[in-house]
């Protein structure tokens, strides 16, 4: 028997181009294009890569359900046994689209899929539940390693072979849970896990637990009617037209304007290009998500004493942790600089 493979990419890979190229829409390729000719040679002539789905990262994102309605038609129609996508490596929106038409096929025609990211990368909180996703590197870099362990997964996928931990196996862990007998309790291997601490001998915990950082509170502003305030969002405030391309998700950059003439957002001026909330009302008054007015009100009353003139803003929704941690650091030095006293972080 020889498995129809379809295969989902982005634009890049597809060679079509880059961020220029992200609004290209759903089409489909007889045979394999860019990394899927590595999938189709892995499997050794059982299995062959009937068709190619290309979608643009930024169209996906965009216009997520008539992309998905889209790409899953063109992929119905091939009759495939198993459909990976990517890898997306660390693209957020890349991650998005794979993972999203991944648990969209599974769902659907009831077939196995695969797709590969990093760990950090959005799509795996959102989807690694709903289809496998084979662990990668955080760039294409981690190629060569990425598409063998997506075709090892899905080769035991379609064999119905018995599928091992998720460690074991390179993919990431779907929060399931499987019942087995062990020959030592558990009060017997939790305490045998305490005394390999205890040594500093190495020893793997049976329940990982998130680690998140701790960050602790700045100290109150003591004068405020002394104090520059900064506004900051995650709201997608941007003007008119996103002159800086900030994408609408997964963002990877961040923008700083002058406010320093403004009273107010106007939606002649501004506008929210977020990808995740409904925008119409902040784009009848951007001030709803970035509040300058009010804040030209407190000022002008001597409640605050100046408002910093550079507002900062990205869009949040599926931003990586890496890059969010990177905008704050990278914000924050800037404000220090400015000897900003405080800022008003603002969201959705």
């Amino acid at each position: 028997m020889t498995y129809r493979i379809v295969h989902y990419i982005n634009q890049f890979y597809a060679g079509i181009g880059g961020e220029e190229k992200a609004d290209h829409k759903p089409e489909l390729r007889e045979g394999f294009v860019g990394p899927g000719m590595q999938i189709e040679k892995l499997f050794n002539g059982e299995g062959k890569v009937v068709g190619t789905v290309i979608c643009g990262d930024g169209y996906y994102g965009e216009h997520t359900d008539q992309a998905r309605t889209e790409c899953l038609e063109m992929i119905k129609g091939l009759q495939p046994d198993i459909l990976f996508a990517g890898p997306a490596f660390n693209a957020g929106r890349y991650g998005f689209a794979c993972g999203d038409i991944a648990a969209t096929v599974g769902e659907e025609l009831n077939i196995p899929t695969v797709t590969a990211m990093y760990p950090e990368n959005p799509g795996v909180e959102l989807y690694s539940k709903k289809t496998f996703i084979a662990i990668t590197s955080d760039s294409a870099r981690g190629m060569a390693k990425a598409i063998p362990t997506m075709v090892g997964i899905g080769t035991k996928l379609l064999k119905g072979e018995k599928m091992g931990p998720a460690r074991l196996e390179g993919y990431i862990h779907r929060g399931i849970r499987k019942s087995f007998f062990h020959e030592k309790s558990g009060a017997e291997r939790a305490v045998e896990m305490l005394l390999a601490k205890l040594k500093g001998e190495s020893f793997r915990t049976e329940y990982e637990m998130p680690v998140f950082n701790k960050i602790p509170p700045a100290a109150p502003v003591k004068d405020l009617k002394t104090a520059t305030i900064a506004l900051v969002s995650s709201g997608g405030i941007v003007p008119k037209g996103n002159p800086d391309h900030i994408r609408v998700s997964s963002a990877e950059s961040f923008g700083s304007y002058d406010i320093s003439e403004l009273k107010n957002m106007t939606p002649e001026n501004y506008e929210s290009i977020h990808g995740g909330y409904d925008r119409e009302w902040a784009n009848v008054d951007p001030d709803v998500v970035l509040p300058l007015d009010v804040m030209r009100e407190l000022e002008a009353e001597g409640v605050i004493g100046k408002i910093h003139p550079i507002f900062y803003t990205t869009t949040g929704t599926g931003t990586a942790v890496a890059n969010s941690e990177k905008f704050g650091q990278e914000i924050g030095e800037e404000l220090k600089k400015a000897g900003v006293d405080a800022a008003i972080l603002t969201s959705t």
